[in-house]
């Protein structure tokens, strides 16, 4: 199948995280993390944030193991979320769902498939939106969720299936360990890292400038939660970062100021060495290697396997 000249995808809007330590990540993603509650039932948490119209962009969902459930993408219109399912279908891709409507919070029209890593995505049009507001300057709480960076074992092969299927662009190259991958402006909304197992790598959390990104930095730090790297600007993407884990593991960023890439046709995608100065431009995050192990994750013990939710 030919590569699409344009992806149907135009950001990602939420990602499922299955966790067995449940009250306590809720509460993490609630009061540290700076996320509301919009909808919820005794063992699912829906988190979104009053300054996007995404209806949510994280789900918890207790579980006895913990898994990334799912990576949910946005798609243009109803019509390209039913030309993607019969492309996919036709290209051998294994389907989990067909197009309908879906029975989460905010609904919408879409449809569920595994990543060649057996990943579970989702693609959907129109999910209902909540009201929005600006962020007021020093309101240190996530704008929107920037991009989500996943480990495997053949990072050129999961790359390549995000190009040909979904119609994702490359955008640059992390030595050739991690590939930063874009659907429109954004320098990435997906990097694909090179790790020992499929896993999650981190979730990125935008915010609304870097005095905000500093305050939300410092309002972990004041509740012992030390960075694991940052703060710090990396070199591709040129984006801020400072990274935490939440209760069971996961690795969180905080992030401002991504890249943007105005003309998609004249890219080309260039090369970062994990030099430090490349690494953190800034000089201030402190060494790199200690957290590479947390950015491994645990291998993930949900894929290929649909989630009950």
């Amino acid at each position: 199948m030919a590569q699409p000249t344009r992806s149907p995808l135009t950001h990602v809007r939420h990602v499922g995280l299955a966790v067995p330590d449940f009250a306590e990540v809720v509460e993490f993603y609630r009061t540290s993390w700076g996320l509301e509650v919009v909808d919820e039932d005794s063992d699912v948490v829906f988190f979104g944030t009053p300054a996007n119209p995404e209806h949510y962009i994280v789900r918890v969902r207790e579980d006895s193991g913990k898994r990334l459930d799912l990576i949910a993408f946005a798609a243009e219109s109803a019509e390209a979320v039913d030309e993607l399912a019969q492309r996919l279908g036709s290209d051998g891709v294994e389907l989990v769902s067909e197009p309908d409507r879906l029975q989460t919070p905010g609904g919408g029209y879409g449809f569920r498939f595994f990543d060649p890593d057996g990943r579970l995505l989702e693609v959907s049009h129109g999910v209902q939106e909540r009201p929005f507001r600006d962020l007021e300057p020093k309101e240190s709480i996530p704008k929107k969720l920037s991009h989500v960076v996943i480990n495997s074992t053949d990072v050129l092969a999961t790359k390549h299936f995000y190009e040909q299927h979904l119609g994702f662009r490359l955008s640059d190259w992390l030595e050739d360990r991690m590939c930063f991958m874009r659907v429109r402006q954004d320098h990435h909304i997906i990097a694909i890292a090179h790790g020992p197992h499929t896993s999650l790598n981190h979730v990125s959390f935008e915010m609304r400038g870097i005095d905000e990104f500093m305050r939300g930095t410092g309002r972990m730090i004041r509740q012992g939660k030390e960075p694991l790297w940052g703060p710090g600007r990396h070199g591709a993407g040129d984006n801020t970062f400072s990274y935490f884990t939440d209760p069971v593991g996961n690795v969180v960023e905080y992030t401002t100021e991504l890249e943007v890439i105005e003309d998609d046709d004249t890219w080309e995608p260039r090369v970062f060495t994990t030099e430090p100065e490349v690494a953190d431009q800034w000089g201030t995050a402190g060494p790199f290697e200690p957290m590479v192990p947390a950015m491994f994750n645990s291998p993930d013990k949900g894929l290929w396997t649909p989630s009950p939710l």
